[in-house]
């Protein structure tokens, strides 16, 4: 056991030590990288139905497009980080961003579904490698004041890809092509390759386990989960292609526990979700990313399946919701601080069920600037609040040295939380994205507006009471 003494010796040292000179251009790289990650996200919504028109992909495709690179990214997100700590954080990160620009070369070369997917699926493992080594790198690079300020740039690229993704995505869409939301990853990132080992220095690994069984059950029960969800549209929920794949993501949740409770080293400790903040923070996160992924899927949908707008004009009208998202986290991260988390949690999902709400009432000729665009933004306002109420509920409630463990939970729920809620949505409103009818997508806004009234209860119970501790703490991307 170490001694606390070598433990402030350590502290010492490394406060003494001279700081990076290239410390802001290895931030600035590691930046661009992750904002390529965040943007992919969201960025091939508005490209769906180009996408279904010009490869032929029907809805459970469709669906897969979006689910197969979140399902990847956040299934994969631990085994990420243990491999940056075994392998070294950059070294880590390089072989993420060559596996990612590759594969977004091969997927917007796609001549058919299962490339097209193959490379999402590579693009998801690409950025679960890539995630957390750059994040590991920008804690270790900086220090003291530095390292917060350092936090809050990485944080605010999280909601500025978001908002970028579907100008961007509509834009490209628009103008050269689908294929085009995909290539745009490789110049940037054979530039990033080329130039991140000149700032960020190599550093020796340190020794980690790696729990390799617990990553791939894990990502095959969400796997299996999601399949169930997207089958169910099609083949009905008491269908036995809807109920085995459900059943077998039970299974493969329950060997997920099991290995996890004997491995020397588990990917995730189980024992965090006795946490209550842990808990809250892992729940509001899932839900709040479900309702805002599901919400730019099923607009994308409708605006031009429905409506017959352009990728563009799309693209355009979601960007005052992604903005409002940004609000939302900002006004939040104010707010948690003197009405506490579970005060703004509440509100924040009760603003998202409000916003919902004009929604379900959509028809083929709702006006898009007084009900649908307005209904995305106050629904975005109150999810972009849930956000930072999540990471700060989880980190911020937290004992410092469960911190980092915390982190990893609420930034797997992130990703795996897009996965579910689309893969939910597209089986509600399979109806009309099949045919191009109304229908089915009120009763999707239906949901979401449930989803986020029961989140709102759910806050106001397992929410803990109190403020969290704001500063010094790991980000959530």
């Amino acid at each position: 056991m170490t001694h606390p003494a070598s433990h402030t010796h350590q502290a010492k040292a490394q406060h003494s030590a001279a700081p990076d000179p290239h410390r802001w251009a290895a931030l600035a790289l590691v930046c661009v990288a992750q904002f390529m990650l965040v943007l992919d996200v969201t960025v091939v919504n508005v490209a769906l139905p180009d996408m279904a028109a010009d490869l032929r992909l029907d809805r459970t495709t469709l669906t897969w497009v979006v689910t197969a690179y979140t399902l990847c990214f956040g299934g994969l997100m631990l085994l990420g980080g243990r491999l940056a700590d075994a392998l070294g954080a950059r070294r880590t990160l390089l072989a993420g961003l060559a596996l990612f620009t590759a594969a977004s070369l091969v997927t917007g070369l796609a001549g058919n579904a299962t490339t097209l997917l193959g490379g999402r699926i590579a693009q998801g493992v690409g950025a679960a490698l890539l995630s957390p080594a750059a994040l590991s790198i920008v804690t270790t690079t900086f220090h003291g004041a530095e390292r917060n300020k350092a936090l809050g740039v990485w944080a605010a690229i999280g909601g500025s890809g978001a908002a970028a993704g579907v100008l961007v995505g509509g834009a490209l869409t628009d103008g050269p092509g689908w294929q085009w939301v995909f290539y745009v990853n490789v110049p940037i990132g054979l530039a990033v390759l080329a130039t991140l080992p000149v700032f960020v220095a190599a550093r020796a690994p340190r020794p980690a386990r790696l729990d390799l069984p617990g990553a791939l059950l894990v990502t095959a029960g969400t796997g299996s989960l999601i399949y169930g969800l997207v089958e169910a549209g099609d083949s009905g929920w008491s269908s036995p292609a809807t109920l085995l794949p459900l059943l077998a993501a039970v299974a493969l949740y329950a060997g997920f526990a099991a290995v996890e409770r004997v491995a020397r080293s588990p990917l995730m400790d189980l024992r965090m979700f006795t946490r209550r903040p842990v808990l809250a923070g892992a729940f509001l996160m899932l839900t709040a990313t479900a309702l805002l992924i599901s919400d730019f899927f099923l607009g994308s949908v409708y605006l031009q399946h429905v409506r017959g707008f352009s990728p563009l004009r799309t693209g355009l009208l979601f960007l005052p919701a992604a903005v409002a998202t940004g609000f939302g986290a900002h006004l939040a991260s104010r707010l948690v601080g003197r009405a506490g988390s579970r005060a703004v949690a509440v509100g924040g999902m009760a603003v998202a069920c409000l916003g919902s709400v004009p929604l379900t009432r959509l028809s083929a000729d709702s006006s898009v600037h007084l009900v649908l665009l307005p209904g995305f933004a106050v629904a975005c306002f109150g999810l972009g609040a849930v956000f930072v109420t999540a990471t700060t509920t989880a980190l911020g409630m937290v004992d410092h040295h469960e911190a980092g463990l915390a982190s990893g939970v609420v930034n797997t729920f992130h990703e795996v939380g897009g996965s579910i809620g689309v893969a939910v949505v597209s089986t509600v409103a399979a109806t009309g994205i099949e045919s191009g009818s109304v229908g089915g997508f009120t009763d999707a806004f239906a949901l979401c507006a449930v989803v986020a009234a029961g989140g709102a209860v759910a806050a106001l119970g397992l929410v803990p009471r109190g403020k969290p501790r704001t500063t010094g703490l790991p980000h959530a991307h």
